[in-house]
């Protein structure tokens, strides 16, 4: 069978949910399911097809004939072509319902646990503009609409500055304005665009690895610090030079301003040099009284606000008295660790990325904490028999693990210390529901809360709340 015969129309069939990854859910009149990208629940739509599965189809809407109440008016012109907010169309009540649903269905369905009463989702105050970190790409050949081709124009300048096409990874849409990140964030990726073409320096290809211009990272905090940093592929000091003085002076509140020259394949920068070219090499966070020193390599929650809220939960959870001894698992740079530290005796926290562990120390010592240890190294090795002989036997414990949840064998020794409470935060429910069935024997599930970290897209946070039972 040709591929072409593969595909199928269904017409007037009702988008009825929302389900994992953002995929929208109809049903096909022979009952299979349709899983789509472009609608919200509660339209009425005709759908092509252009893959078939045994027990599904994937398609996508080519025609309205009813728009669902749930919807909204898209802000960004980009929506639709830019990967980033695939749920701006969907009014924000109702991206809180469907990532409320998502927890729980999985927790349910795939943890098939006891649930107690699941408290509703914690909304973000801020629906834009909520991202303290943007990477842009530049490209010597934005990629151009369907419009564009078809009217056969030469549109002269191809330069682009912003988001990878999804799927596409030589392919770079053009940003006017996004919605993510707040001012000054538009203004100086629109500037070192504009200021880049006036003065002939070459936008990167991919393709053929060449050009000057490679990426633009903006960091903002809630303090008020404003880092910058462009990425070069090659050194060229007087443009270089030329660039970084403009955007000094035009953009005075620019508190770190940095450069890489990477003419490395791939342009990840963490085995880079990255060099200080005005003001500090760092910017701060706060939260309460604490400050957290971030570089231009340092990971950090990428909605400051809502990360402050999801870490009060997580203390909350965790109802230290004062006594206790606390691990955090997966810590990361250590902010949960220190964020908590004041209401335990004290805390642990262990981390494969030695970096982040260094950057743990750091703001520990800055921030005058010495009941907090921080320790480097593979999870499922580090975390063994010998260790807990070292450090003792926590009465807490607190994880959060990446996408992929915990190794089993992780998950295997915190049964075997059972300590009294294990607080679970995670950015997948469904690795996060596996895990709690693996305790389910040992630990009752008592607190659940969702937590939105990042409005107009599919993802969700939870963080769960274990007590051992028969304790």
């Amino acid at each position: 069978m040709s591929r072409r015969n593969k595909k199928q129309v269904f017409t007037n069939v009702e988008v009825i949910d929302a389900g994992a990854k953002g995929k929208l859910v109809a049903k096909a009149p022979d009952g299979k399911v349709i899983f789509l990208s472009n609608a919200v629940p509660g339209d009425v739509v005709d759908i092509q097809t252009h893959k078939k599965r045994k027990a599904y189809y994937e398609g996508k809407a080519i025609a309205f004939h009813k728009l669902s109440e749930k919807r909204t008016e898209p802000k960004c012109e980009h929506f639709g072509v830019c990967g980033g907010c695939k749920w701006q169309d969907m009014d924000y009540q109702y991206q809180l319902e469907y990532k409320h649903k998502e927890v729980e269905n999985n927790l349910r369905r795939i943890g098939h646990i006891e649930l107690p009463e699941v408290t509703p989702i914690l909304g973000s105050s801020e629906q834009y503009f909520y991202r303290n970190k943007m990477e842009f790409s530049f490209s010597d050949s934005r990629w151009l609409t369907q419009e564009e081709i078809q009217s056969g124009e030469d549109f002269g300048d191809k330069n682009a500055l912003g988001f990878h096409i999804p799927g596409m990874w030589d392919k770079i849409l053009d940003v006017k304005k996004c919605w993510l990140q707040g001012d000054p964030s538009n203004a100086i990726r629109n500037e070192v665009k504009s200021f880049a073409i006036a003065n002939g320096m070459e936008f990167f290809n991919t393709r053929n690895q060449a050009g000057f211009l490679r990426s633009l990272m903006i960091r903002t905090s809630t303090t008020g610090d404003l880092m910058v940093m462009i990425q070069f592929f090659k050194e060229d000091k007087a443009k270089r030079k030329l660039l970084l003085d403009h955007l000094a002076a035009t953009f005075p509140e620019i508190s770190s301003l940095q450069y890489v020259i990477n003419e490395k394949a791939n342009d990840t920068i963490y085995d880079q040099e990255v060099v200080c070219y005005k003001g500090e090499d760092h910017i701060f966070e706060q939260m309460e009284d604490l400050k957290f020193k971030i570089n231009a390599k340092s990971f950090y929650q990428t909605n400051s606000k809502q990360a402050y809220e999801l870490y009060k939960i997580a203390r909350d959870f965790a109802d230290l008295k004062g006594d206790e001894l606390v691990y955090d698992l997966y810590t990361g740079t250590g902010t949960i660790a220190q964020f908590v530290a004041k209401k335990a005796k004290k805390v642990v926290g262990v981390e494969a990325v030695p970096d982040a562990i260094t950057a743990a120390k750091e703001n520990a010592q800055f921030n005058g904490i010495d009941n907090v240890d921080f320790f480097v190294g593979d999870m499922k090795n580090v975390f063994n028999d010998a260790f807990i002989s070292q450090h003792g036997h926590p009465d807490v414990i607190i994880t959060d693990p990446p996408r992929d949840g915990m190794h089993k064998d992780v998950v295997q020794q915190i049964l075997n210390i059972a300590p009294e409470k294990v607080v679970y935060v995670s950015c997948n429910s469904a690795t996060q529901a596996r895990d709690l069935a693996l305790m389910d024997e040992t630990y009752k599930v008592i607190k659940v809360q969702a937590v939105d970290m990042f409005p107009q897209t599919y993802h969700v946070e939870n963080v769960v709340l274990l007590e051992r039972r028969n304790k």
